[in-house]
């Protein structure tokens, strides 16, 4: 069985052992979709992350017998195509979601907890040249009695809800799909959830419901004293809007870890800040402990020992 990854070096240092037990295996750092069409000519198992299999890629594989991805979402798969030519397509569910929430609490914490402006003011002297035993220049305040809404109710969102209880949060959120699941917290509406955040979180996947779910005009619901943080999919806020929100003061800051273009364009919206200080931005890595990347590699691998 012939084995190829097309864009290993998106999972990092991570062991591809358990891929080399099932067959002969080949990884490629990343592929053109040129390259890709030529090295999948005589593979069996093609495994990807967000490199794109469309009908001509399948096409140019005549023994391809199973797509793997390393992701949950198959939105750069033909999965219809792949299926008409009988290859099923497997993804990884689950593998992620400590990694998901972890990072979702840095972004919060160094938001309302002011980190980069403390660490700054120590590294840069200004403490020490201060007089004083502490910095009061920076308000920061607690998480406790404060209001998480949460868009999408998922795995992800509902552990996100478990550890903000645990700070002491008030929580609710709003259902993407239109169906309020979960009994226990409140489900509101958009607009309503938008109003009474103090952070809004989102972890929901990107579709016809939720593509610029968040643009200008939901900005200025929020309190000029709420974050936004987007562990879901770029696409889900308009990404000029919120920067605009940002350095206006609409809302006091927001982190991200996903875009709409990945990787950024160096002419960003959020690379061209005047208040870049109210941002927090990381390159679409909360998926990615190293935890999370072991997981993901043995699903992928159980998804290939289980044939076709």
């Amino acid at each position: 069985m012939k084995i190829a990854f097309l864009d290993a070096a998106t999972m990092g240092n991570v062991s591809f052992e358990p891929f080399e037990r099932l067959g002969e295996f080949v990884s490629y750092d990343n592929s053109t979709p040129e390259e890709a069409r030529e090295r999948v000519r005589d593979i069996d198992v093609l495994l990807i992350n967000k490199v794109l299999v469309d009908k001509a890629l399948i096409d140019s594989a005549p023994n391809l017998k199973l797509i793997c991805i390393a992701a949950t979402g198959v939105n750069n798969i033909d999965v219809e195509y792949a299926a008409s030519k009988g290859i099923p397509v497997r993804n990884a569910v689950g593998y992620s979601t400590d990694s998901v929430v972890q990072s979702t609490f840095m972004h919060i914490l160094s938001l309302v907890g002011g980190a980069p402006y403390f660490d700054a003011s120590v590294k840069s002297g200004n403490y020490s040249r201060s007089g004083m035993f502490t910095d009061p220049n920076w308000n920061w305040w607690e998480l406790a009695g404060k209001t998480i809404g949460i868009i999408g109710l998922g795995n992800i969102g509902k552990k996100v809800a478990h550890i903000a209880e645990a700070f002491g949060m008030n929580v609710c959120y709003f259902s993407t799909s239109g169906t309020g699941h979960c009994k226990d917290y409140p489900s509101l509406s958009l607009e309503e959830l938008l109003r009474k955040s103090d952070i809004v979180s989102i972890h929901a996947p990107l579709n016809e419901r939720t593509k610029d779910l968040i643009g200008r005009e939901q900005l200025a619901l929020m309190k000029p004293s709420a974050y936004l943080v987007n562990m879901g999919r770029g696409a889900i806020v308009v990404e000029k809007d919120l920067a605009d929100a940002v350095d206006a003061g609409v809302i006091a800051g927001a982190g991200i870890d996903v875009f709409v273009t990945e990787p950024v364009p160096e002419d960003h919206p959020y690379l061209r800040m005047a208040h870049p200080e109210r941002m927090r931005l990381a390159p679409h890595v909360a998926w990615a402990s190293v935890e999370a990347r072991k997981r993901l590699v043995g699903i992928m691998a159980e998804n290939i020992a289980k044939g076709w």
